[in-house]
């Protein structure tokens, strides 16, 4: 057995087994720290806890008669704990321990510990500040006081001074407007480490956030988790859930881990996607189980207005070993990718019921800084997605997206408002049960698809299938256990791709420059 430290702290240790089969589980093995089992773990991606300071720990992974190598790994150095308790903090589930808990952070010198032990910390919002290092045992709760006046406003946009420039506190999908503090933001920190088994509750519900009425007026709904232009920042082992709105959105932020974390939401809760960069570079999500209400991941880099703007795309993105259940998408580009998107690798991944495997929407007026590209997907298994691959040019949410402009099939003139869809490569996929569409791929007339290219992936339909439309947008007709669909493509190459269990005709082509399919059904 092979692995790897992929982080450690004064208190803990998260480690990534190497060279199996598996995306977020394999088979079950053993930890020992010092020659003592210490826990027995079917994840790829692991993580202990209650460690020493300052120690050398001997780790050896065990499975029946196969033993790794031993690897010696010493623990951070620690200068001092705070426990939030001798701030004032209660954990009682009734008492706000918003003060004490934001007392401990700001009090935390470099190199010391914020302790949040067992208990139920009610609280409404949190600032983090740099160099904090935070632990949420296992046994502890951070739960979230869903109180609108209790919760400061981030304002959308402050001019600055010489009025040559201005400040973006607050945002929603893709634009600067007022939003009400997320339960934990960091504005302009860096490195800072939250870890810990604990969990951290949005605490909402359809009475108080998931209302879409609620919304419409009004600053924006609060994340957990806002982290705004922040720089190595790591969201390690706990369980966000229950958010009123995303659950984590690092912005203009580069240098974010989020490893072996468990983000939940019900299934019909809405705009509860579980990680979404926006503009964001070197992100790494890596062993987290989703199951939330709308896309599991979505990658952004704003509204016309941000990336004509600051021209910031997100970039060097990787994705592994993460377990996506429900929600709208698996792995989403975009829609709100106005200065684009570039070199993104989801790999070993497992998606079991999400209405759309690997997604992309984008749509006219995201603009000629809108270029997707780089995008890799492979060595991934999905089980009961309705439709695996989307590529949708013509997404028509919010007010604008359902004009003429948007959805009219005829090619228009290419201007400044024009997106672009550039290479995307998938291989080694398995899709069983799906339901509506194998492939679902429709491009601008006048901005064709530039390239897909699938090698290795076979499609099987579910008995029961069930009908219903591949992409979001004007005039997609219902289908059922349809094969090949693709609208505007230069180019769209498949080798050993295989459709079983289709219903009509295999492959619906139109405005296809140069197509292949060696070894098809």
């Amino acid at each position: 057995m092979e692995w790897k430290v992929l982080l450690k702290t004064s208190r803990s240790i998260t480690l990534e087994v190497q060279g199996e089969n598996g995306e977020y589980r394999t088979e079950s093995y053993d930890i020992c720290l010092n020659g003592e089992k210490w826990l027995t773990t079917d994840k790829m991606i692991e993580s202990v806890y209650g460690l020493e300071p300052d120690t050398d720990y001997e780790i050896q992974l065990i499975r029946g008669d196969r033993y790794s190598e031993k690897q010696t790994v010493h623990t951070e150095k620690e200068y001092v704990t705070l426990d939030v308790r001798a701030f004032g903090a209660k954990g009682d589930g009734e008492t706000d321990d918003t003060a004490a808990l934001q007392a401990a952070i700001l009090t935390c010198p470099p190199h010391g510990r914020v302790l949040i032990t067992e208990g139920c910390y009610r609280f409404t919002h949190l600032f983090l500040k740099s160099h904090l290092r935070i632990e949420l045992t296992k046994s502890a709760q951070l739960l979230a006081i869903p109180d609108r006046s209790k919760i400061p406003i981030l304002p959308g946009r402050i001019e600055s001074s010489d009025k040559k420039s201005e400040y973006l506190p607050g945002t929603w999908e893709g634009e600067p407007v007022d939003s009400y503090a997320s339960l934990l933001t960091g504005m302009y920190v860096e490195d800072v480490i939250l870890y810990g088994g604990g969990v951290i509750d949005g605490n909402a519900d359809f009475e108080s956030w998931w209302d879409k009425a609620l919304f419409k007026t009004g600053p924006a709904r609060p994340r957990i988790l806002f982290l705004n232009h922040c720089r190595a920042v790591t969201i390690q082992g706990v369980t966000l859930r229950n958010s009123p709105a995303w659950n984590a959105h690092p912005y203009f932020s580069e240098d974010i881990r989020f490893l072996d974390l468990e983000i939940q939401a019900p299934d019909n809760s809405h705009n509860t996607d579980g990680i979404n960069p926006e503009s964001c570079t070197g992100v790494e999500i890596a062993g987290i189980h989703f199951s939330v209400g709308d896309d599991c991941i979505a990658i952004k880099s704003g509204k016309l207005y941000m990336g004509k703007t600051y021209q910031t795309p997100s970039k060097n993105i990787l994705i592994r070993n993460c377990l996506m259940e429900r929600g709208h998408g698996g792995v989403t580009i975009g829609s709100e990718i106005a200065a684009g998107v570039d070199n993104i690798m989801v790999k070993k991944c497992c998606f079991l019921n999400t209405d759309r495997g690997l997604r992309v929407k984008t749509r006219r007026g995201r603009g000629k800084d809108s270029y997707i590209s780089g995008i890799t997907f492979e060595d991934v298994r999905m089980d009961g997605v309705r439709v695996p691959f989307v590529i949708n040019c013509f997404y028509y949410c919010d007010p604008d997206g359902r004009t003429e402009y948007v959805r009219s099939k005829e090619p228009l003139p290419v201007d400044d408002r024009t997106p672009r869809v550039g290479k995307i490569k998938i291989k080694n996929v398995e899709c069983r049960n799906c339901h509506v569409v194998g492939l679902y791929f429709y491009g601008l007339p006048e901005s064709k698809i530039e390239k897909v290219v699938m090698e290795n992936v076979k499609i099987t339909y579910a008995e029961d299938a069930k009908s219903g439309r591949a992409a979001m947008m004007e005039n997609c007709e219902t289908s059922c256990r349809k094969g090949v669909f693709v609208r505007n493509a230069k180019a769209v190459k498949l080798k050993n791709v295989r459709i079983e269990g289709n219903e009509g005709e295999a492959v619906d082509l139109d405005g296809v420059d140069d197509w292949s399919w060696v070894a098809g059904i």
